[in-house]
């Protein structure tokens, strides 16, 4: 099939961050910028993919780079920052790379070189949320790193007050309950996998309640449940009364990681014959708190992301992005020269799992290719009318993510918003107006890698049909990034 997009307008995002600004004025260059758009976007994701001319085997290995653009009365100003992580720190003394990488990225002087070092390097480059006065900069396999919400100045590692271990695993995927027991709680969870697999379900405050004496960032709530099998997650979503996580029926031969001959990541394989389970852990305040957590089979397929979830009688519904097969980018591939035709695209669909019966049924509610899916975030854990997402341009078929869409999900009206054909956007991010009544009353923004000018743009769509309402061209090349959030002023 013949592509839609030019391949090196793509690849050109895959670049090293050269520049760290600091405060740098953001004009639109069309359209223009909403005045009740008042707040902080943060984006985080690999900024650093070559060392003394060693390329990451895959982009996730890259070092973390946050950028914040901040909007404010007198226009939009720009910051970015590389989290200065252990790693990053000794491989800039060292000007060379001296850690391996979990997605298959080596250390010079091949497999003897590699074999049996299994220090895992936290690059801090998955996701970036605000809990309290800190900025978290995440990366699913280890702890936090603190950030300054403002200046992005590196603070270290953040045990949050004792609540992690050295070294223990924290969810790059939080979720935000936007006050479903009174008061607003950012969800998280750390995973141990091994045979048996260890989730940790974590609540923290993210309001300070003076009544109580309750700071943002405090823990509220804790527990830790054991499954059987080997546990991949990196997603989870959550209702008023439950954590529900998708066991994908994945497993992990950790020889040719041992070995040095790949990484973590590569060791990780679809289960032949295996049945994926839904994990439905219990929340503390809601009606079955206290019980065990709930296994139910799930469908084939593997997930990375959810959607949504929420409750209906005696159902539990869950919306995610399911690939029919674990993606991966082998040993001998270049990630910049992937075949998107061979690669399982991701297509949206709901599982409606019955509580009384442990049985699940499936629709799908979209065939165009899409990731990174996001509700109104009032409405995590309650039905929702509407999603927007990253899809691929064309209609069917695995491509590039190039366009915005937003789809009604009781009748699959959509809209779409294209940055095609040189354009390639990454997660939008909807960010609702103040006071508004309506779900889809609010606005879009999404980092776009603009292959014409090899650099960035933001994009603020109008939540409503995905007009646009303004184009910034940024004054830095950012690449393919990950996840981002929004925090009011």
């Amino acid at each position: 099939m013949t592509a839609t997009y030019n391949r090196t307008d793509w690849a050109s995002a895959f670049r090293n961050v050269g520049q760290e600004l600091s405060d740098m004025p953001v004009k639109a260059s069309s359209g223009s910028i909403p005045e009740a758009l008042i707040g902080t976007l943060y984006r985080n994701g690999p900024g650093r993919l070559e060392r003394g001319g060693q390329w990451v085997h895959h982009p996730f290995d890259g070092d973390g780079m946050v950028t914040a653009l901040r909007f404010h009365q007198q226009g939009v100003s720009l910051t970015n920052r590389f989290v200065r992580t252990e790693g990053w720190l000794a491989e800039e003394k060292a000007d060379k790379v001296l850690y391996r990488g979990v997605f298959g990225s080596q250390k010079p002087g091949g497999v003897l070189a590699n074999a049996f070092d299994l220090r895992l390097k936290n690059i801090a480059n998955t996701h970036v949320v605000q809990l309290g006065d800190q900025l978290l900069a995440l990366w699913e396999a280890a702890e936090p790193h603190a950030m300054d919400p403002v200046s992005l100045e590196t603070k270290g590692i953040s045990l949050l007050d004792g609540v992690l271990r050295d070294g223990e695993a924290f969810s790059a995927h939080p979720r935000f309950d936007p006050g479903h027991h009174g008061s607003p709680r950012m969800v998280t969870f750390g995973v141990k996998s091994g045979p048996r697999s260890t989730i940790r379900l974590m609540e923290f405050a993210t309001v300070d309640d003076p009544s109580s004496g309750i700071k943002a960032g405090k823990l509220l709530h804790d527990r830790s449940d054991n499954f059987p099998g080997f546990a991949f997650l990196h997603d989870f979503a959550i209702t008023p009364n439950w954590a529900i996580f998708l066991q994908n029926a994945i497993s992990f031969n950790p020889l040719p990681f041992v070995f040095g001959t790949k990484g973590a990541a590569q060791c990780l394989q679809s289960k032949a014959g295996g049945i994926a389970q839904f994990w439905l852990v219990p929340r503390a305040e809601g009606k079955y708190a206290g019980e065990k957590p709930r296994v139910i089979p799930a469908p084939e397929g593997f997930v990375f992301h959810h959607l949504n979830a929420w409750e209906e009688e005696d159902d539990v519904v869950v919306e995610s992005i399911y690939y029919s097969d674990f993606p991966s980018i082998g040993p001998d591939q270049d990630f910049q020269e992937i075949d998107f035709n061979l690669i399982p695209e991701g297509l949206l669909e709901r599982c409606i799992i019955n509580l009384t019966s442990n049985s699940v049924k499936c629709q799908r509610l979209s065939e165009r290719c899409c990731e990174f899916a996001m509700v109104n975030p009032n409405n995590e854990g309650i039905k929702s009318s509407y999603c927007w997402m990253a899809v691929a341009d064309k209609e069917q078929g695995n491509d590039p993510l190039q366009a915005i869409k937003k789809l009604d999900l009781s009748n699959g009206e959509k809209f779409i918003w294209s940055a095609a054909p040189r354009g390639f956007v990454s997660e939008p991010i909807m960010v609702p107006r103040a006071g508004a009544i309506k779900e889809d009353d609010g606005w879009i923004l999404c980092v776009v890698w603009n292959g014409a000018r090899c650099a960035s743009d933001l994009v603020i769509l109008n939540a409503n049909d995905l007009s646009e309402q303004a184009v910034l061209e940024l004054p830095l090349a950012i690449p393919h990034g990950l996840h981002g959030s929004w925090v009011d002023a």
